[in-house]
């Protein structure tokens, strides 16, 4: 048995919605042996207020939540991830940094929340669901192991 914690990098174009509730939920589902961040290629700045709305709802802290830029991780002193997951096709396709220690790099595509449209309500019902379904996968995730990432 290790001790070891396996570190998570959730890439996705504005980490705003999709790659904010990975990370939350990798962290929450990890019991502490695993850690994740997360970051955009092209950082929306701030979260999005129906990401935070329904993490607030599921009893996930927020303090610390930000939209932030994949060049964070991508320096020789930044935390050495294990693994680098995608969750938007946009990000799957693009160049990514070369990060440090080469991780394991996996791709799980999810629609992205964001883009919803209607009430307020209803955008925020899309949220729910993507929550839900990113959940499901970090479980699964999480019962495999780093090593069988690619059979999520």
């Amino acid at each position: 048995m290790t001790d070891k914690i396996t570190n998570v990098l959730v890439l996705c174009t504005g980490n705003s919605a999709r790659s904010v509730l990975a990370e939350v939920l990798i962290n929450a589902l990890g019991d502490g042996k695993w850690r994740a961040f997360s970051a955009g290629s092209h950082p929306n700045g701030a979260v999005n207020p129906l990401t935070l709305a329904v993490l607030a709802e599921h009893g996930h802290a927020l303090e610390g939540l930000r939209s932030k830029s994949w060049d964070e991780f991508a320096v020789p002193d930044a935390p050495q991830m294990d693994l680098v997951v995608t969750v938007c096709d946009n990000a799957a396709g693009e160049m990514c940094p070369i990060w440090p220690g080469h991780p394991s790099k996996v791709h799980v595509g999810f629609p992205d929340p964001a883009a919803a449209t209607g009430t307020e309500s209803e955008r925020l019902a899309v949220f729910r669901e993507i929550y839900g379904q990113i959940e499901a996968k970090v479980r699964r995730l999480i019962a495999l192991g780093p090593e069988r990432a690619g059979e999520v």
